[in-house]
């Protein structure tokens, strides 16, 4: 794994850097905050898609809701980042976040829609569930626009908006968690019930995307925001006079380099999202039961998986690892969560009962949380900064694939 420390970065046609000023007081942290709710965000659309598993699961009990949402939402993802990265010099971070923030809107709009005009609680309308799946691959859509420019732009900025924007993601699972416990104690369990919580999930996440588009129209004028675009314009420019001596180079050449630069971080990234989706939540939700907590099991589950993600995402904030080698060789390691995971399915008595089951999915949660803030700082400071936008969409397309092939494998690792 060589070069993967930052410290092995050179600049990729520069041997300049921009010039510095005195750095603008992110006063009242507000910046820091705003990154934060991005990062929530950007992923509260699929964790309410997710958590209201058990509403889809009653009105489509033939299919298998949560392993599709993954595999569609992801692939679409997927698809959409290759597109960004092959047009980004062509489009800008700001045209494309809003464009996603306004899809997820929609997207979002279309199940209490959906619910009040059509399916009004009625089961095995599957035209319906055909519409659902439609509004997931429209929220993948706008993930890809979203996360790709939100990741990208805090790769421009100091590490702690990065530590922030991943501290944020971890947040949306924990909110959408917390609403989960109090909608399932405070409704009845029944159809009505469902149907509150399901729409209470996605008013809340409506309401929150009308947010995230105020705080980045207004980030943007933020002053410390301004200064770090100004570096990065000014890194641009000069960049722009060399390759125009140089005889200039393609966009495609400069996005192989930028690969290059960050391949062992996303190869990383991908090992971290593959292990944890292909346990996560398909397993959690349909594979391991409990007689004593019964169909609370899943949800703690979530809820814990969520808690210890947002836990591991914020530790950056207290100790960074630098040293990308040891970070993506404990990615390597995250590997033995297979055998342990499938010990608790058929492994001995003891290993099949609740306790082993909470704390292993609380470490998967652990270390996705901390491993992932890890590199995803690091992995932009490995480049030029007028090229960090590209290698944080980079490492998201990593983090995509990882979440694609992962959502596959779920169907058959334990089988």
């Amino acid at each position: 794994m060589i070069g993967v420390g930052v410290e092995a970065a050179k600049p990729l046609l520069l041997s300049s850097t921009p010039k510095e000023n005195k750095i603008p007081k992110d006063s009242f942290y507000l910046a820091y905050i705003i990154y934060f709710i991005l990062g929530a965000g950007f992923l509260l659309p699929w964790n309410a898609f997710i958590t209201a598993v058990d509403y889809f699961t009653y009105l489509y009990p033939d299919a298998s809701v949560d392993r599709v949402f993954a595999v569609v939402y992801m692939l679409v993802c997927l698809v959409i980042l290759l597109l960004i990265i092959a047009f980004a010099h062509k489009s800008s971070a700001y045209a494309r976040i809003n464009a996603g923030l306004s899809l997820f809107v929609i997207s979002l709009l279309t199940v209490p829609v959906l619910d009040l005009v059509y399916v009004k609680g009625r089961t095995g309308l599957y035209s319906g569930y055909y519409v659902t799946i439609a509004a997931v691959a429209l929220s993948g859509i706008a993930d890809a626009l979203v996360q790709g420019g939100v990741i990208g732009s805090a790769g421009e900025l100091p590490e702690r908006y990065m530590q922030a924007t991943c501290a944020g993601t971890a947040a949306s699972g924990v909110l959408v968690s917390v609403m989960r416990v109090i909608t399932k104690a405070m409704y009845p369990q029944d159809a009505h019930g469902l149907r509150s919580s399901a729409n209470l999930y996605f008013g809340v996440s409506i309401i929150f995307m009308a947010i995230c588009l105020v705080c980045y129209n207004v980030a943007g004028k933020l002053p410390v925001i301004q200064y770090y675009n100004d570096l990065k314009m000014q890194a641009v420019n000069e960049e722009r006079v060399e390759k125009s001596i140089l005889g200039g180079s393609a966009w495609r050449s400069t996005v192989w380099e930028v690969v290059g630069r960050v391949k062992w971080f996303g190869f990383g990234i991908f090992l971290i999202y593959l292990v944890t989706l292909s346990i996560f939540p398909g397993y959690i939700t349909e594979d391991v039961h409990s007689q004593i907590l019964k169909d609370w099991y899943s949800i703690i589950l979530i809820s814990g998986y969520n808690v210890f993600d947002l836990v591991g995402k914020s530790l950056p904030a207290i100790y960074l690892l630098e040293n990308a080698k040891i970070a993506i060789a404990a990615t390597v390691g995250r590997l033995l969560f297979y055998p342990l995971f499938l010990g608790c399915l058929h492994g001995p008595k003891f290993f099949r009962t609740e306790i082993p089951v909470s704390i292993l999915t609380c470490l998967l949660g652990l270390t996705n949380g901390y491993f992932t803030a890890v590199l995803m700082i690091l992995a932009p400071k490995s480049v030029p900064l007028q090229h960090a936008e590209t290698a944080g969409i980079v490492i998201v397309l990593f983090l995509i694939i990882g979440l694609a092939v992962g959502s596959i494998v779920s169907w058959f690792w334990v089988i």
